[in-house]
């Protein structure tokens, strides 16, 4: 059952990415790639009322319906049209089997219109990196579950980031992006603070996880699909970059240049970290 909520509408917010159906591909493709290390730790078997904060098209959401199929879940997004997306994919996707598992609601992150102790879990994937309150997040998603309700956050560590060979460009273009959505009110680097961050919030039984991709010659083949997904993430915000100034065209076409060398490389090495937390609301 589908509820876009759009009586408190708010506007689209600054997106690095952008919101045209390419990013949204791209993100539904990134959440299938990254499944296997994401999930690896996530145990929601217990969940019978989660919300997911942050849904988006409802990448993630299609995975937790799939991996998780007692669960009912509560998908937030502040953008009504990436909802719209998320309501044809996941009832194209589920073929309508799954249709009653899942509610889309248009909603402020920081002002949740649920009453409190509602959830019994909460799920949040790369979604605080990109908002200018992240404890304001957490408080309201504290407040909203039950006592002892598990929370999982998986974030960007953005400052981990390694490619050799060394590509200039890449690193230029790789600042400008991190400094771009800095100054938009996001933190690149969030997954380090998560712990705090929780911490701050009141939630207890606090777990924090580095995950890494260290791909060298000992996985050739997994070392140029990442390295060749890493060239979509970054070229996905490449318009957006431009348009504002802060890199121009020229760098990104060498950027491309640079990323399709290192991917042929017979002893590239791609090394990223994000962080993971998880804990319960008391």
């Amino acid at each position: 059952m589908t509820d876009i909520k759009d009586d408190k509408k708010k506007s689209e917010f600054p997106y690095l990415h952008g919101f045209d159906k390419a990013e949204q591909d791209r993100l539904r493709a990134q959440a299938r790639f990254a499944e296997q290390t994401v999930y690896k730790n996530i145990n929601l078997s217990r969940v019978k009322e989660l919300i997911e904060i942050g849904s988006g098209v409802g990448a993630q959401t299609e995975i937790l319906l799939r991996r998780f199929p007692d669960m009912h879940i509560t998908c937030v997004d502040r953008s009504e049209h990436q909802l719209a997306s998320a309501k044809d994919f996941l009832e194209s996707t589920l073929n309508g089997a799954l249709k009653d598992r899942f509610d889309l609601h248009q909603m402020d992150a920081t002002d949740l219109q649920f009453s409190s102790r509602k959830f019994d879990g909460a799920f949040l994937c790369w979604i605080l990196e990109h908002v200018p309150e992240p404890a304001k997040v957490l408080s309201e998603a504290r407040r909203v579950l039950r006592p002892g309700g598990r929370i999982y956050i998986s974030e960007v560590m953005n400052s981990s980031f390694l490619l050799d060979p060394y590509s200039p460009n890449t690193w230029k273009y790789w600042q400008a992006f991190n400094d771009y959505q800095y100054d938009m009110g996001g933190d690149p680097f969030i997954g380090a603070k998560l712990g705090n961050l929780l911490m701050q919030q009141g939630f207890q039984n606090i777990k924090v996880e580095s995950k890494t991709w260290h791909l060298d010659n000992r996985r050739p083949d997994k070392r140029k699909e990442f390295i060749d997904y890493w060239c979509e993430l970054l070229l996905s915000a490449a318009p957006q970059l431009v348009k504002e100034g802060r890199v121009d065209q020229e760098t990104v076409d060498l950027m491309r240049v640079e990323l399709r060398k290192v991917s042929n490389d017979p002893n590239a090495v791609f090394y990223y970290s994000f962080v993971q937390a998880s804990a319960n609301a008391s």
